[in-house]
């Protein structure tokens, strides 16, 4: 919190930041000032805005920008590598790359650790620096509590190649799901935009007709019907935030032990109305606490060979573990 001194009256607000502080660029105050971080007197400044003698600023210094992640040794499933792509079955329980509140433990990370450390076995290309230096080879993303395939670029070349047949919708990408409710039709089309929640940051929400919503069209089968759930194969033809989420939430069938969509973050045999079989789990404990939602397979172009090629993973434990109870 600064205050203008009589010398002061009558600068315009750049120009006392400037001189106030002469280590930091005019660019970043600029930036600074357009980002709202700048207040005057409590009122949120212009950088014409001419100062009087006694005008309290205060300014809120924005967070430097994070360097790249640093390498930590986290197994990994490699599904496929080669010196222009690695592939990557991704644990539920890990994010992607670095952002606010997630700095370590990441996926990035991780591919760091495992491919561009001096002497990493699955060394050599390392990772693309194309999506910025906290994205090292990243192409796409999967949400946190989100298994399955993930393709990450290893050279330039391939993350341009790659990046342009996400953008031009030609990857084909088939998760499977795990619903509470079954949806009426035995396959179907979800056509509805996509944007920001009105009021829940976190979330995204079926919004028409407002500036951050864009289309989204989803495509199911239902695969198995059970008690109140169903084993449910989508096929997202579009890329949103938390698309299939939303989707399925849509339709009156939001993903199993979706905390954000469904309300609830652990599920045990009680939830369905199964009584504890005694083989093997313990009564009331849980058989999943994230959700449901697994990315099965991606089949994308070798971004040098230009061969289909189409990798997969297999359903993790806590999804089996669910099915083998509904089924029994």
């Amino acid at each position: 919190m600064l205050t203008a001194d009589a010398a002061s009256a009558g600068l315009r607000l750049d120009v006392f930041l400037a001189r106030t502080f002469p280590e930091q660029s005019r660019s970043f105050l600029a930036r600074s000032i357009d980002k709202g971080v700048v207040r005057v007197d409590g009122v949120v400044a212009r950088a014409s805005l001419k100062l009087r003698a006694g005008s309290i600023v205060c300014m809120t210094v924005p967070e430097p920008p994070r360097a790249g992640p640093a390498a930590e040794e986290i197994p990994l499933e490699f599904v496929h590598l080669d010196d222009w792509i690695a592939v990557v079955n991704k644990p539920a329980g890990m994010v992607v790359h670095p952002a606010k509140g997630n700095w370590k433990g990441t996926l990035a990370g991780a591919l760091k650790w495992h491919l561009e450390r001096p002497g990493a076995a699955a060394g050599g290309a390392g990772l693309s620096n194309a999506g910025g230096p906290t994205r090292p080879g990243i192409v796409h993303r999967l949400d946190r509590d989100t298994s399955g395939v993930i393709v990450v670029a290893r050279t330039e070349e391939a993350h341009h190649a790659l990046a342009k047949q996400f953008e031009r919708r030609t990857v084909t990408k088939t998760y499977l799901a795990i619903t509470q409710g079954q949806p009426q039709f035995d396959s179907d089309e979800i056509n509805l935009p996509i944007g920001i929640h009105p009021y829940q940051r976190e979330k995204m929400a079926v919004r028409r007709d407002h500036s951050t919503s864009r289309d989204a069209v989803t495509r199911f089968e239902v695969l198995e019907r059970f008690r109140g759930a169903a084993l449910v194969r989508v096929a997202p033809k579009t890329g949103r935030t938390h698309q299939i989420r939303v989707h399925m939430a849509a339709i009156g069938c939001p993903v199993l032990c979706d905390g954000l969509y469904s309300g609830r973050t652990r599920i045990d045999q009680a939830f369905f109305g199964i009584p504890d079989d005694g083989a093997g789990l313990v009564a009331g404990s849980a058989l999943i606490e994230r959700q449901a939602l697994h990315a099965a397979s991606l089949a994308v172009d070798h971004p040098v060979t230009r061969e289909r090629i189409e990798f997969t993973a297999p359903l993790p434990a806590d999804m089996q573990r669910v099915l083998d109870v509904l089924r029994g």
